[in-house]
């Protein structure tokens, strides 16, 4: 690689180009972890000062993200979350470009808790179904899915192998919902998604909390958790009015 000590007043944009060059070419793809600022400082034989201003030009390009005490990252375009329909994840990253995969955290039978069953409204004691999964994309975790199933609608819930399909296709493939409900909150993230999502506590996240019908019976009450740095939520509807001329009295 030629020295970039031969330009020094344009050191900085060098650096730039050079990371933009592993990003435009593939090499780096999106969510990947980019070498540390020591690393590119040895490779590109400049100082750490000059790394820094470069990488920080393109975080706010948008370029790259950054991500205090775990490394920085090839950002994505951001996607965005459907609000009035449910989308399967493993083809929103597919779209964007990334590769796929999960961690199943959680996939057991539980019992409603009092907030529960009046959400599901569903008996005190009764038994609900419950997952935890931390979806991703090149292997770095874009999204976390809590999520409780009424056993009624979905029987063998448990026996599915959530690695090989998502939950979402899985319950649309056998259940068409009537009726959805998504309301969305931003909020700093609780200790256990902080190391689920490897983020940090100062990082926002979007709270995406969805609840589903089938006719009157509540199918199931899921919260997604995206990192705010990486995600955006929007919903396109049509207005329904109506246009009337004006009328033009006499003169």
């Amino acid at each position: 690689m030629k020295d970039l000590t031969e330009e020094p007043k344009a050191l900085y944009q060098q650096v730039k180009a050079h990371i933009l060059k592993k990003i435009d070419s593939g090499e780096w793809l999106p969510d990947t972890k980019i070498p540390s600022e020591n690393q590119l400082v040895k490779t590109l034989n400049v100082s750490r000062m000059t790394v820094n201003r470069a990488m920080r030009e393109l975080s706010e390009d948008d370029r790259l993200v950054r991500i205090q005490g775990v490394g920085t990252y090839v950002a994505r375009p951001k996607p965005i979350a459907a609000l009035y329909e449910i989308r399967n994840i493993d083809e929103e990253i597919k779209e964007w470009g990334g590769i796929y995969s999960c961690t199943v955290i959680l996939l057991a039978q539980e019992k409603v808790f009092p907030e529960l069953a009046v959400a599901m409204k569903m008996p005190m004691g009764t038994k609900v179904f419950h997952s935890v999964i931390v979806h991703k994309s090149n292997g770095k975790p874009v999204m976390l899915g809590d999520r409780f199933v009424n056993p009624l609608f979905a029987p063998d819930y448990l026996k599915q192998d959530f690695t090989k399909i998502t939950p979402s296709k899985y319950l649309m493939g056998i259940i068409s919902p009537t009726d959805i409900e998504h309301i969305i909150e931003a909020g700093l993230p609780d200790e256990q998604t902080q190391q689920l999502l490897e983020i940090t506590a100062q990082d926002p996240c979007l709270y995406l909390h969805r609840q589903t019908w089938s006719g009157e019976g509540v199918v199931t009450h899921s919260r997604m958790i995206y990192p705010g740095t990486t995600y955006r939520i929007s919903g396109r509807f049509k207005t329904v009015f109506s246009y009337h001329e004006p009328s033009l009295g006499k003169a």
